[in-house]
């Protein structure tokens, strides 16, 4: 009898096992019980979302049972949401209340971030707070050499972030300043640059959309934030579908799935239709073979294929400028965008086609010449562009030899250029077909 016991849990042991080959269940992981106890403790009813630690999107939440269309994932009460009304009703309230001009949310929420992580053990928040990121792999928190390394337009965007953040903290310090009777240690250490934008981070990323009544003591800036702990452990897909909003009537923040989730399988949400420049600006993740990248074209790549000696060149710069067509224009999983070909078939009107460009940027065709010419310089862009690709992959993998440091970082990067290659390799395969179509 104890033999086929015995048999019948190893064969059982087997089978759960096999049951989470998709990740790692963790919630036995102190962090995670004294959380779920913390969340239970504040209302929230325990569900079928388990903790788990999967091998492609690293943390995230595994359902154990499956998930039909419709059906509720989760359901986080009021009093488990972070938003301004917690930082008001804190010790912070009174100061925030006081200060002149008033703050942003968004820095009432990052002060109360740095104050009750630098408090540790006495803050009421720290089950949650010990789950969080202790970094986190967005642009602004990169250094110079590897934002260096990023497409142009991200590239543009991520020192613009940084100059956000850093326009925040100085800003802002008059302010932390006044905090200084809350605290025994000197207040320039507790908020300083870097713990300041690590609570950016967190609200950038982790935030769930939940809009509240403008308050006096607030400055102008929409207050649509609320940190929501456990849920925010769940990861973004494109490919799924989910309908998430607070519930006046249960008082809850509330994930509904419109796509159905295998049992033990990860659940996804969906931060939005972003491609992985967005991504990587706002979250600090890439996804493979998204099906909403692409890669931009600079004004600068697209003029480097036409001859500076076109009598109507500035004439034509004038009209895409005017009419929005320098901005956005990309290559997609399926070919260069009309935007793009727009552009570059009026970059390519002969002399004697010039006074045609309002119906070029209509969609019609006006020459076969123009048409050919098209497609010839989308071609020669696109090559361009997957050769700089090749070469950037190049420099980061010497770089990961050389800076240990940077491996994280360096690795996100290369995986958005490997996406925009194989984008551009998609895209060089569809110009050629049109080509062939064409001739």
């Amino acid at each position: 009898m104890k033999k086929n016991r015995g048999r019948t849990g190893r064969k059982r042991r087997r089978k759960h096992l096999q049951s989470f080959t998709n990740g790692v269940n963790s919630s036995h992981k102190l962090e995670y019980i004294k959380l779920k106890k913390w969340l239970k403790d504040r209302g929230f009813e325990d569900s079928n979302l388990r903790p788990a630690e999967f091998w492609d999107t690293g943390r995230g939440l595994m359902t154990t049972k499956a998930l039909q269309a419709g059906e509720l994932v989760i359901s986080l009460p009021e009093k488990c949401l972070l938003t301004t009304a917690t930082v008001l009703s804190s010790s912070l309230g009174e100061y925030i209340t006081k200060w002149k001009p008033p703050v942003s949310p968004l820095l009432a929420l990052c002060t109360f971030l740095v104050a009750e992580k630098h408090v540790g053990d006495k803050s009421l928040w720290k089950p949650y707070l010990d789950v969080l990121p202790k970094t986190y792999a967005c642009p602004v928190c990169m250094e110079k050499e590897v934002v260096s390394l990023l497409p142009e337009p991200l590239r543009k965007k991520a020192r613009e972030q940084r100059a956000v953040v850093h326009e925040l903290y100085v800003s802002s310090k008059a302010f932390f300043s006044s905090l200084k009777p809350l605290f025994a240690e000197n207040i320039d250490t507790i908020f300083n640059y870097s713990a300041l934008e690590w609570a950016w981070c967190t609200v950038n990323t982790r935030t769930v959309y939940m809009k509240h009544s403008q308050r006096e003591c607030f400055s102008l800036e929409p207050d649509v934030y609320a940190l929501a702990p456990y849920l925010d452990l769940l990861n973004h897909s494109p490919s799924v579908q989910v309908k998430a909003a607070f519930n006046e009537q249960t008082r809850s923040y509330e994930i509904r799935t419109n796509t159905q989730c295998k049992k033990y399988e990860e659940v996804f949400i969906c931060y939005g239709p972003h491609d992985n420049q967005r991504l990587l600006l706002e979250y600090g993740f890439v996804t493979t073979d998204n099906p909403h990248s692409s890669v931009y074209v600079s004004s600068d790549t697209l003029l480097r294929y036409f001859p500076p000696l076109d009598n109507q060149r500035n004439a034509k710069l004038s009209i895409l400028k005017n009419h929005d067509f320098l901005e956005n224009l990309t290559f997609g999983w399926d070919g260069p965008s009309w935007r793009l070909l727009t552009a570059l078939k009026l970059l390519n009107l002969r002399e004697d086609e010039f006074t045609c460009w309002k119906r070029t940027l209509l969609g019609d065709v006006i020459s076969a010449r123009n048409e050919e010419q098209t497609l010839n310089v989308t071609e020669k862009i696109c090559h361009f562009l997957i050769e700089e690709a090749q070469h950037v992959l190049l420099q980061i993998s010497h770089l990961k030899r050389d800076k240990e440091n940077l491996k994280d970082h360096l690795a996100l990067v290369e995986a958005l250029h490997l996406e925009d290659l194989k984008i551009l390799q998609k895209s060089a395969e569809i110009l050629c077909n049109l080509k062939k179509a064409t001739t």
